[in-house]
């Protein structure tokens, strides 16, 4: 017992996290593989298994095999808690129990939630935990209670909320599942205004991070908004709008997409389109029928992904910009990156740098790797390893057709996705401490 807590107070807490989201995974697996959690009542096989919980978990959403045909009401109940559980992370969930029963946040515990919610300091990082969780509660509750009105009309009203609530959890935790069958998504609500801006809304406020919540809660007191939030809804922000304008360029004459709804359809559609590749991964339209240049514009934004501190995936809306204004500073001449009149310290552009250059190495590695073992074309090859690292859960259709490798090698990215790939090589290799010593200045010709 002693040399266990001794073997946990030696990990550090990008460690903790990647066994934490390990382990959830591994008891996911172990349940979905249950007889009683599938249609069919003989076990799922290992690797479908794993490969549903990774994918849940990391709230990613690609499946293969269909999630409302082939699992049982207890198979889709377990999703929804491991898409919940990932969502908020295994740490929140464990604080929420501790909370309860009045248990003290050691010291390892809030260094742990730090890492999670991506804070700089331990400062407020309790409060701010409880308030993700009321604030996940309030949202999800208000979108299962408003699609449960709607889906009434469609179907009996216990189906109907049994549809709320789990689509509630998937879509605020940026998850792609759904229970609509044949792989079909959202399709069939294009022309539905209340789906579409619920379900919009609830993808947005899971991606924008609860510290942008928490900010927006308290503009009212404080009639001021930190840097982090401005950066992350004006850039979240021009991601969507940019986004559903070059779709509905693209796809306007698309007759597989676009092309054949009205003009309400067809801006319904646009700004879903690009609202869902913020890591979110449900679709009202074909996504296979999108031209190529729509879909290789949504590997982009799925790469982007959503917000530090949130449920979803991709190198952040804000190490994105960083990158942009790095780079327009440079082409300007200036020694500063400035943004709404703050100075960005030269460590976080770095880390920015680091962040975009070792995810764009890890999907360029699995597309290529899975050219060579799946018989698919490039680009959708290209979509399903971002959409993997995005933890966004569109697919082209390959994601039920993969190998036994590709499954393999997909649910890895998904998890690495979901860890981000900074905190995943601070796991393999902790971070030593600081040098006592500087090397001497080189000089070395650039471009």
């Amino acid at each position: 017992m002693l040399t266990s807590k001794l073997f946990w107070l030696r990990l550090s807490p990008p460690q903790i996290l990647v066994m934490g989201f390990g382990g959830i995974i591994t008891i996911g697996t172990l349940l979905l593989m249950l007889p009683i959690s599938n249609t069919t009542g003989e076990p799922l096989n290992f690797m479908d298994a794993l490969f549903t919980a990774t994918s849940a978990t990391c709230v990613t959403g690609l499946v293969v095999v269909d999630t409302g045909t082939f699992f049982s009401s207890f198979g889709q109940v377990v999703i929804m808690l491991l898409i919940q559980i990932g969502g908020l992370g295994f740490m929140t969930m464990a604080t929420l129990f501790a909370l309860v029963l009045k248990r003290r946040i050691s010291l390892k515990d809030r260094l742990i939630l730090q890492e999670a919610m991506n804070q700089s300091s331990m400062e407020g990082i309790v409060r701010l935990i409880r308030r993700v969780l009321l604030y996940s509660l309030v949202i999800e509750a208000c979108g299962a209670l408003l699609l449960t009105l709607r889906w009434a009309f469609d179907m009996p009203f216990g189906k109907a909320l049994y549809y709320g609530i789990f689509h509630a959890v998937t879509m605020f935790n940026n998850a792609g599942f759904d229970l609509f069958g044949e792989f079909r998504s959202l399709t069939g609500y294009v022309y539905d205004p209340l789906v579409n801006f619920v379900v919009m809304f609830l993808i947005v406020s899971g991606g924008i991070g609860f510290i942008v919540m928490a900010d927006l809660v308290d503009y009212k007191k404080s009639r001021k908004l930190s840097l982090h939030s401005k950066v992350v809804l004006s850039m979240t922000g021009a991601l969507i709008l940019i986004g559903a304008v070059v779709i509905f360029i693209f796809e306007f004459t698309n007759p597989k997409t676009l092309g054949s709804l009205n003009w309400g359809g067809k801006i319904l559609g646009s700004f879903f389109q690009s609202v869902t590749p913020r890591t979110a991964g449900a679709n009202t339209l074909d996504i296979t029928g999108l031209r190529q240049a729509s879909q290789f514009f949504i590997v982009i934004l799925m790469f982007i992904g959503a917000s530090p501190g949130s449920t979803g995936g991709g190198i952040k809306t804000t190490t994105f910009t960083m990158m942009i204004a790095a780079v327009i500073a440079m082409m300007r001449g200036k020694d500063e990156i400035v943004l709404f009149r703050y100075r960005l310290v030269q460590e976080r552009v770095l880390k920015a740098l680091t962040i975009t250059l070792l995810a764009l190495l890890l999907v360029i590695t699995v597309a290529m790797i899975l050219s060579t073992t799946e018989d698919s074309s490039f680009l959708s090859i290209l979509f399903e390893a971002t959409s993997a690292f995005g933890t966004v859960g569109l697919s082209m259709g390959l994601t039920p057709h993969l190998s036994l490798f590709g499954k393999l090698l997909i649910s890895i990215t998904m998890f690495a996705g979901r860890l981000g790939p900074l905190t995943l090589a601070y796991a393999l290799g902790p971070k030593k401490g600081k040098e006592l010593y500087r090397h001497p200045e080189g000089k070395m010709i650039i471009g």
